[in-house]
């Protein structure tokens, strides 16, 4: 057993003493110089620590401990028992220097424009930055990628990016922990980006609450986040957007959220052309004489889409004060006075119209009760039908639904009745795409007037897009089966993106095996802070060497190579990577530097690691199924995934159980689960590694951070069809 202690050197000109760390094993003794120096009477002998007053004594003793850490892991905890003065030596050196490294300020001159152009982008619904790391990867002749923003709700998102892009590739750019649905999202959003222009907008919405994997709710709070993501959108007008969502997106409700999608993202519209569509439409309405309101409706509803996110409340307060003009005349003529004041049909319509007019307020209550539904947890219990009752009573849809129930039991006369069906083709327009508005005024035109109007709609329309993509990660060097859906919208003065080509050929994926052999030397409930080395299942030279983005190709590297060297192109000289706790720890300098971070596995009972060995040997959960009953081992857990090490892995999610190592009965590390995300080995996720229960609706701690990223590898080649077309 070796001994582990500090002791001071010799005092230099100023006092200070080199703080040196001691090694003693049977008689033979290393010693090594910290790098650190201390005033003798701020270090305290006996329990090996700076004193609190002296100056910056917690992120030294931070250090002091940390390197006693890997001391003892190296000579006290290791399999290994015999070892050189050298090895030894060269070991703890190399955590001396990534700590010194990474504790030092650099200054760079401004980086000359030796690359070309840079692009700016922003991404929202971040996570861990599995768009940002593989767009910032992107580099397409003298065309890269500058990132200015990202943005989402959750604090250890917050101190994942600062870690990774401040503090370790030293960018500027910054971060918004905020909720998009939140009234002053888009003005402080647009505060960070100042005057810069951003180019493309990436992000997908969480897709928990339409995910084929998971259970749907109604009036989920994620549900409703696609229509903030597109105010961005019109406020910052990019060149390019990219929306990446799950599979399930294409049909959930029989495939009609995928088509309002693409309705909405054709109703962004060019400012500066609108003019045409609202000329055509009043020169239309006063040549045809006929159907003047509803063209008027027709008008100011386009209207709509012209103004700022802040003005556009008051323009909608003001198209329902003209339905309820129009309301107001009709009544005397339905209803007697008395019967104007009591009738429950007359006030279910007057209060539906004010309701209509405070769809700020309404919109902002509905808001709020969702989230206090999320936070509650109110789910599968007796209150869902109340909120979810309440919620669908105040949708616009409802509202208005009941103001046509209402006029249908008044029994109007056929006097009044095209007063009454325009009242509710209003409302109808009100609501609609502006899509719907156009399908709507194209059928009061004649053809030459159809013509005139498709021409306009051509050069108002602001984005092009087809359809949505569908695309599998491991089709572009990610050893993972992830299909995902992408709606990417295309500004009309640049080119369509209508695919992602494949980088790898169908038989020359990247294998589970060839991403995390290197990585298996763990047992049940240990830790890993550098590499082992290891070469039990293939060396180096027998895996295929590939291109950054997984093409075979003999001058590259392997995909553990890459992932150990990383994928960040030359721009780059990023610092060692650390972790931090939280933010308290980053701001006191209480950094852990490691060669290798996110490397621990779980601590697993007895009964599990035999019920994992199980599953393992029988190859998957349903063949294992009689067996673990004879052992008494049966679970209610819905599946177990065994890793197959000659092919890909499912789609990796954010609970490390439902995965089983190819090679050994336990779950996988969440470098591991990293790894088959194709984030790099230098990717530190921050914060805690798991959480159970409830919290993880509200906390995301690293296993959460690497299964809802989009693969950095996916990220880069779609990065790079937006840099082969952007102009």
């Amino acid at each position: 057993m070796a001994s582990i202690n500090y002791y001071l050197d010799k005092p230099d000109k100023k006092g200070y003493s080199p703080i040196h760390l001691r090694i003693n094993c049977k008689g033979d003794q290393i010693k090594l110089s910290t790098g650190e120096k201390v005033n003798p009477n701020d270090f305290d002998k006996k329990n090996q620590f700076l004193k609190d007053k002296a100056e910056n004594s917690e992120a030294i003793n931070h250090y002091l401990n940390y390197l006693k850490e890997r001391a003892d892991d190296l000579l006290n905890k290791s399999s290994k028992k015999t070892f050189t003065f050298s090895e030894v030596k060269e070991q703890l050196q190399e955590y001396i220097k990534a700590y010194k490294e990474g504790n030092e300020i650099i200054l760079t001159k401004e980086q000359m424009n030796l690359y070309g152009r840079t692009y700016s982008f922003v991404d929202l619904f971040a996570g861990a930055g599995g768009f940002s790391e593989g767009f910032l990867q992107a580099e397409y002749n003298d065309k890269y990628f500058n990132f200015l923003l990202g943005s989402d709700i959750n604090k250890n998102c917050e101190l994942t990016h600062i870690v990774r892009y401040n503090h370790q590739l030293g960018l500027n750019a910054k971060f918004l922990k905020q909720d998009i649905t939140e009234p002053d999202f888009l003005e402080n959003l647009k505060e960070q980006v100042g005057d810069q222009s951003v180019d493309v907008v990436c992000g997908g919405p969480p897709c928990q609450s339409f995910s084929l994997a998971g259970k749907r709710k109604k009036f989920d709070k994620k549900d409703d986040l696609f229509s903030h993501y597109l105010e961005v959108i019109k406020s910052l007008r990019p060149k390019y957007f990219v929306m990446e969502n799950v599979k399930g997106i294409l049909t959930k409700e029989n495939g009609k959220i995928k088509d309002l999608i693409l309705k909405e993202i054709n109703s962004i519209l060019d400012f500066s052309e609108l003019h045409k569509l609202t000329s055509f439409i009043k020169k239309f309405k006063k040549e045809s004489g006929e159907n003047e309101y509803i063209l008027d409706c027709i008008g100011k509803r386009v209207e709509l889409e012209s103004v700022s996110f802040d003005d556009i409340d008051h323009l909608k307060e003001e198209y329902i004060k003209t339905v309820e003009s129009k309301f107001q005349k009709l009544t005397p003529k339905i209803v007697d006075y008395k019967t104007s004041k009591t009738d429950e049909r007359i006030n279910t319509i007057r209060h539906g119209l004010n309701l209509l007019r405070r769809n700020k307020e309404i919109e902002k209550l509905r808001i709020d009760v969702i989230k206090e539904k999320d936070l509650n947890y109110i789910d599968g219990d007796y209150f869902v039908e109340i909120f979810d009752g309440f919620l669908k009573g105040i949708e616009i849809e409802s509202i208005i639904n009941n103001i046509k129930q209402a006029f249908d039991k008044l029994d109007i006369s056929k006097k009044y009745q095209s007063e009454y069906i325009n009242i509710i083709l209003a409302l109808e327009i009100y609501t609609e795409t502006f899509d719907d508005c156009i399908n709507r005024l194209e059928k009061l035109c004649s053809k030459k007037q159809k013509e005139k109007l498709n021409k306009i709609l051509n050069s108002i329309r602001l984005y092009k897009i087809n359809s949505p993509l569908v695309v599998n990660a491991s089709d572009y060097g990610v050893p993972q089966n992830r299909e995902r859906v992408l709606f990417i919208g295309c500004r009309k003065d640049q080119k369509l993106i209508s695919e992602i080509p494949a980088t790898v050929k169908e038989d020359e994926k990247v294998t589970v095996a060839e991403a995390l052999y290197d990585l298996d030397f763990l047992e049940n409930n240990d830790v890993a802070h550098d590499y082992n080395g290891i070469d039990h299942l293939q060396n180096d030279h027998d895996l295929p060497k590939r291109t950054i983005d997984g093409e075979v190709n003999n001058n590259g590297l392997t995909y553990a190579e890459w992932s150990k060297t990383g994928r960040l192109n030359g721009r780059f000289n990023p610092s060692p990577p650390f972790y931090v706790r939280n933010f308290e720890d980053l701001e006191q300098g209480k950094k852990t530097i490691n060669l290798l971070h996110n490397h621990k596995t779980s601590n697993q009972s007895e009964k599990v690691l035999k019920r994992l060995e199980l599953i393992l040997n029988a190859g998957d959960y349903d063949s294992a199924q009689e067996e673990l009953l004879e052992y008494g081992l049966s679970s209610k857990k819905r599946n177990y995934n065994v890793l197959q090490p000659d092919g890909q892995s499912p789609t990796i999610m954010t609970i490390p159980d439902d995965y089983i190592h190819f090679n050994t009965p336990r779950a996988l590390t969440v470098r591991e689960m990293a790894r088959l995300q194709s984030f790099d080995d230098s990717f530190v996720f921050q914060g805690k590694r798991s959480t159970g229960g409830s919290n993880r609706k509200h906390e995301i701690p690293q296993y959460t951070l690497v299964g809802n990223a989009v693969p950095p590898l996916l990220a880069r080649a779609i990065g790079m069809e937006i840099l082969k077309a952007i102009k």
